[in-house]
């Protein structure tokens, strides 16, 4: 029997303007589609005028400049619903979804349907619920005591995986794919007898333990910064923060 990191996965990737994902925008997204390991993706790309200055920053990161963006991006409003549309479809086939630090990019996907839609992302998955695979999770737990960074970048070097035009939101989301079916075959013997949605729940809880170790660790480094222990999505704030 074809396991189901061999079988169908979906990713999705974005690009911001920043890394708030209360105040940053969307500039460009991709989903990545692909039935078996081998086979040609399908890929559904959008380009984003957030209405908002994109910083110099952020374009330096993935190379798409304001200018760019307002000549040849849509306006956020259907973009955010096509995604959203296109996210549930692939949920309703069953196609689990790899996404590269879930909460960042699924809470900023949330944020602009909000914003934009008066909608929210969980909305999308009442009928069909949403098994998310975040690689990031997946190294961290599987893989504790390995020292080092773990950006999508180096996970790639590490489970020798190509990845080419980083932080072009297609490329990171097919790489992301990738990622998790190379490491899923590495710790084969503790992945193969869990479906996505044991998975999808089990990360909810390695995510919170991981987030609660960085937390610790900033207290002994007398650093202020807070760290959610939610996942794969994180809850609104309150109107007052």
């Amino acid at each position: 029997m074809t396991t189901w990191y061999e079988g169908p996965l979906a990713a999705f990737d974005t690009e911001t303007t920043g890394v708030d994902v209360e105040a940053d925008r969307i500039v460009s997204a991709a989903v990545a589609v692909q039935d078996a390991p081998g086979s040609r993706p399908r890929i559904t790309r959008w380009l984003v005028n957030p209405g908002v200055p994109v910083p110099e920053a952020a374009t330096a990161v993935h190379g798409l400049t304001e200018e760019h963006l307002q000549r040849n991006g849509r306006w956020p409003a259907p973009v955010v619903y096509e995604i959203a549309e296109e996210l549930a479809r692939q949920a309703g086939m069953g196609r689990p979804l790899v996404v590269m630090n879930a909460p960042f990019d699924l809470t900023l996907l949330d944020r602009e349907l909000r914003r934009h839609r008066a909608s929210s992302l969980e909305h999308w998955f009442e009928a069909a619920p949403l098994r998310v695979l975040d690689p990031r999770v997946l190294d961290k737990h599987l893989d504790r005591y390995r020292k080092g960074r773990r950006t999508l970048t180096d996970l790639c070097a590490h489970y020798d995986v190509t990845l080419q035009d980083a932080h072009d939101a297609a490329a990171d989301a097919l790489a992301a794919l990738e990622v998790v079916r190379a490491l899923s075959r590495r710790f084969a013997t503790r992945l193969e007898r869990l479906s996505p949605a044991e998975l999808h729940s089990l990360q909810a809880g390695w995510h919170a333990a991981q987030a609660r170790g960085l937390q610790a660790w900033f207290a002994r480094s007398g650093s202020t910064e807070i760290v959610s222990t939610d996942w794969p999505l994180r809850p609104e704030l309150p109107a007052a923060a």
